[in-house]
């Protein structure tokens, strides 16, 4: 079943429109390959090569594209397309097609000459190759490639004046190493052309500096608060030429790695039928769950410190997170059959369990892990509960008793006894969780000391993964032959959940119980927020019938949008209607009113499960996954964004795919949807 996404001119009528779609691949270890569908930068992140030096890690932007221009009869087109600071080329105007075929694809017509160019990575390298296929015209055409380079965070932009290297080109083969930093080398090849060192170019007042391509202008950067201007490094161009109706095919290569000979065109052939594999292996004859499937590789990469699996929270800025890992878990590798991966991923988590607290993200190389959260070692039960439920062999038992259920006894005595950030068991056997300036659930926006959602007490979400964590814990305790002090805790947990979060003027969930205000007293919060919808969607749920119904038309009603549900219900006062603006306005509106795609899956799982999982609840839950496949052709293609505007869910916010929501939307579809469709 057909996965490529085709996109044709009306896709691109004017750079700015075109701009505003993008892609990304991944190479399995914390690199991407990261632009724009008409071919030039648009944001910082984009490049053809961000390197992970220390998978997951320490990536760096090393190889930003290739800019094409050829030459028919004396007259010369340009294929760029960019933005600079006060103009722009507009080289799309001559990109006929463009498709996300697993791997992108760029299709040019220049009068009778047409030009295919593929990029690709290889997969467990930091190596990227670009592939030509050209077909010249009547005439004899030139065709010039300019590689630009560069050496800065892909969260950041470069200053001509520090983008210096030595440079050694010999033959076919250049390599740049960075001035700063001397132990990375750049190793660029082509395997056609000519070399042309673009310091030799005669330059005057009005010539360009050959050597640097400045003022790229990036109109997302500078929208949401930054100057959004960068500059790179044009050492060499490569000339080739062709004769009339001449066909060739041709690759360059960049890598932070020595090269080798493998061909640019293996390397694109075997990156696909990897992600064939991959598909053919999730085993769905569905087009919108085979493109999850896909979505859902590019989060699934090593970590070098564990020598196993990880989950990247989303692109093009995070690492591992260990709240989204568990949350994206079940999606992105059960429902994908890629349970080896699941395995190592539970496995590599507990090797950070510190204190009763699995990591809420881990920085760059060299830096702590920081366990600022309450939730994560909470849906790790989850985790290793769903795990099971799709494996369920004596081997993977054996794997869960010996390497991670010791891990879950040491969490649940924490949470009895008391950890971090003001984290433990009241005498109500409720968690309360957070104090002072510690955010540690998943609405965890602080600006200085200005804590922007406080949910200090005790959190609904919390207290329903609480009480999951403890049912799991009596089913894995009684198989396992010991003795359990779970089910006693969790029947009392069960009725003080019942006598405590039911806010009966509302008909519906409090947020929060037992909110300190500061003066010795409490106060419970009654803000209409998705974190409710758990307590309905978990495998072991505390509510009623009726109050389950009640939470879910509230959810349905005041939260509900068709890309995620609202992070505050639109009729609060405190309610942000947009995500724009400089990071100050944007973080005041995160969790605030902000939709967010994650907590659609746990939506349409309880949707499905409070109505019996009907014909009709079936089919309303199947629109609200094949939704989706529009907005998975806009925005970051193949993927789902991490957040929306509250007022109107359209345009892709933050990281332009996110694990967790790629994962819960694949979850609920193949699990809610697709096995229930009659």
């Amino acid at each position: 079943m057909d996965r490529a996404y085709i996109l044709g001119r009306s896709a691109w009528r004017n750079i700015q429109e075109g701009n505003e779609r993008e892609w990304l691949i991944g190479n399995g270890i914390g690199g991407y390959a990261n632009h724009s569908v008409p071919g030039g930068g648009y944001r910082m992140s984009h490049g053809y090569l961000v390197s992970s030096s220390k998978a997951p890690v320490n990536r760096m932007l090393v190889f930003t594209r290739t800019q094409e221009q050829l030459k028919i009869g004396g007259k010369i087109y340009d294929l760029t397309s960019q933005q600079y600071v006060n103009w722009e080329k507009n080289g799309q105007q001559h990109l006929k097609q463009f498709k996300l075929d697993t791997v992108p694809e760029y299709y040019y017509q220049v009068e009778d000459v047409r030009i295919r160019k593929t990029v690709s990575m290889e997969y467990g390298h930091n190596t990227v190759v670009v592939c030509y296929e050209v077909s010249g015209g009547s005439e004899s055409t030139e065709l010039k490639i300019v590689p630009l380079f560069n050496h800065r965070s892909p969260g950041d932009t470069a200053e001509k004046g520090n983008l210096k290297f030595r440079k050694e080109q010999s033959g076919n083969l250049l390599k740049l190493i960075p001035l700063d930093n001397p132990d990375l080398t750049i190793s660029f090849m082509s395997s056609a052309g000519e070399y042309l060192d673009r310091s030799t170019l005669p330059v005057t007042m009005a010539t360009p500096n050959y050597i640097y391509e400045e003022n790229h202008y990036y109109t997302f950067e500078n929208r949401n608060g930054f100057l959004g201007v960068d500059n790179h490094y044009t050492p060499y161009e490569i000339n080739i030429t062709l004769d009339p109706y001449e066909q060739k095919l041709f690759y360059v290569k960049c890598s932070i790695e020595a090269l080798d000979d493998k061909d640019g065109f293996t390397i694109v052939r075997e990156y696909r039928q990897r992600m064939d594999e991959l598909v053919r292996q999730a085993g769905y004859d569905d087009r919108l769950a085979n493109r999850l499937v896909e979505a859902a590789d590019h989060f699934i990469v090593d970590r070098e410190s564990t020598g196993l699996k990880t989950i990247l929270a989303g692109y093009p800025w995070f690492t591992d997170w260990g709240r989204d890992t568990m949350i994206a878990l079940q999606g992105l590798t059960l429902s994908t059959k890629r349970f080896a991966e699941a395995r190592e991923i539970l496995e590599s988590f507990s090797k950070y369990l510190r204190n009763g607290l699995i990591p809420n993200m881990f920085p760059d190389d060299g830096q702590e892990p920081l366990y600022n959260t309450v939730d994560a070692s909470l849906w790790y039960f989850h985790s290793v509960y769903e795990y099971l439920r799709y494996t369920g062999g004596e081997e993977d038992y054996k794997f869960i008793q010996q390497v991670i259920y010791p891990k879950l006894k040491e969490i649940i005595s924490a949470y009895n006894d008391g950890t971090d950030f003001s984290i433990g068991m009241d005498e109500d056997g409720l968690i309360r969780a957070g104090s002072g300036l510690d955010q540690v659930t998943w609405m965890d926006v602080r600006v200085g000391e200005w804590v922007v959602t406080p949910r200090h007490g005790k959190p609904v979400e919390i207290n329903a993964l609480w009480y999951n964590a403890l049912r799991i814990m009596a089913e894995l305790s009684e198989r396992f032959g010991e003795s359990s002090p779970y089910d006693e805790l969790s029947h009392i947990v069960y009725e003080s959940f019942n006598k405590r979060f039911w806010n009966e003027e509302k008909g519906c969930l409090f947020d929060v119980v037992d909110v300190d205000l500061g003066d010795g007293s409490k106060s419970n919060d009654e803000a209409i927020r998705p974190n409710q919808i758990w307590a309905v969607s978990l495998p072991f749920t505390m509510l009623p019938e009726a109050k389950a119904k009640a939470v879910v038309a509230m959810v349905y009603k005041h939260l509900y949008t068709p890309y995620g549900l609202r992070s505050l219900s639109y009729e609060d006062p405190n309610y942000k209607d947009r995500y724009i603006g400089k990071l100050i306005d944007r973080d005041a509106a995160y969790h605030m009113g902000t939709v967010w795609a994650f907590p659609l899956g746990a939506f349409i799982t309880a949707y499905c499960k409070v109505n019996d999982y009907t014909v009709e609840a079936i089919r309303v839950a199947r629109e609200m996954c094949e939704v989706f496949e529009d907005h998975m052709q806009d925005g970051g293609l193949g993927g789902i964004a991490e957040i929306f505007d509250g007022d109107f869910s359209c345009t892709g916010r933050g990281c332009f795919t996110q694990a967790w929501s790629v994962g819960e939307i694949l979850r609920a579809y193949t699990e809610d949807v697709l096995p229930n469709m009659k």
